[in-house]
């Protein structure tokens, strides 16, 4: 069955069903007439520059959480952070095809989702704890959304398709890796390769640099932690190779000399949730 391209109807818990629907607060619909702008809305356009209008986005760190098409992605709505209340997180990367979810911690008062395109549109503010609302997203394109009034709430999603390697494992296992373009780093030619263990990404220092590795067989591959981002290590999906227990000291290292090709995938558990992930491509 197809599915539609808006469901504006917020789902709350069953505790809570029965206050709102007595507040009266709360508005249904999905077909196109419904997505009307609700009244005293002021009027919006979406920005000519995403990044400069997100600068002055409340609890936004430059970072874009990226969703992989296997992924369900969340929104908190009325995040606590020392800027104000805020999305959380304030922008997100995910495929075509994908459906994304708003939810209200019911914290900061009364809120809604309004896209500034007037793509999508939650209707009017609630201050329930337990509400959320869907959009189902078909189209590539950066959809940017605000909470009325803009007050510093502000958030986006972005649309488009996950990068691409050409190695079909790799990709998809790095489809929600923020610091993941595509890009294999070859060092095919070397002996020796290294990858740092707790740089920028995925929402702090949860990343390998670089993400994505080539080399041949017979290759050393090196792992050198940084000290960042708390305990790190390293442990591998379909192949006995790991570094034991997460340790946060700067300058840990391990290291393994790769005999067969393959496609090698890895993360860090403490951090895998968030996208901290990597691969090593034997040739």
């Amino acid at each position: 069955m197809q599915r539609p391209s808006t469901r504006r109807t917020f789902l709350l818990s069953t505790a809570a069903t029965g206050v709102a629907a007595t507040a009266g607060c709360l508005a249904t619909g999905t077909s196109d007439e419904d997505e009307s702008t609700p009244t005293g809305t002021p009027e919006r356009t979406p920005p000519e520059d995403l990044d400069a209008w997100l600068e002055d986005a409340n609890g936004y760190d430059g970072d874009t959480r990226r969703f992989g098409p296997s992924e369900r992605p969340t929104v908190a709505v009325g995040e606590e952070t020392d800027d104000g209340i805020a999305f959380s997180p304030v922008v997100i990367e995910v495929p075509p095809m994908t459906e994304v979810e708003w939810d209200w911690t019911g914290h900061g008062g009364q809120h809604n989702v309004v896209a500034l395109d007037g793509t999508f549109d939650s209707g009017n503010t609630n201050a329930q704890a337990g509400t959320s609302y869907e959009f189902f997203f078909k189209e590539p394109g950066e959809y940017a959304f605000v909470s009325e009034p803009d007050d510093g709430m502000r958030g986006a999603v972005v649309v488009a398709e996950p990068p691409s390697t050409g190695y079909d494992a790799v990709d998809e296992w790095l489809a929600d890796v923020s610091n993941f373009d595509g890009t294999v780093t070859d060092r095919t030619g070397s002996a020796t390769a290294t990858v740092r263990v707790g740089t920028e990404g995925n929402g702090g220092t949860f990343a390998f640099d670089p993400p994505a590795l080539r080399v041949t067989t017979g290759s050393t591959v090196q792992w050198e932690w940084t000290g960042e981002g708390g305990g790190h290590n390293v442990t591998f999906e379909d192949a006995d190779i790991g570094s034991g227990g997460a340790t946060p000291e700067p300058d840990t290292a391990f290291e393994h000399t790769f005999e067969e090709a393959g496609q090698y995938r890895y993360s860090c558990l403490p951090h895998q949730g968030v996208g901290m992930k990597g691969a090593v491509i034997v040739e």
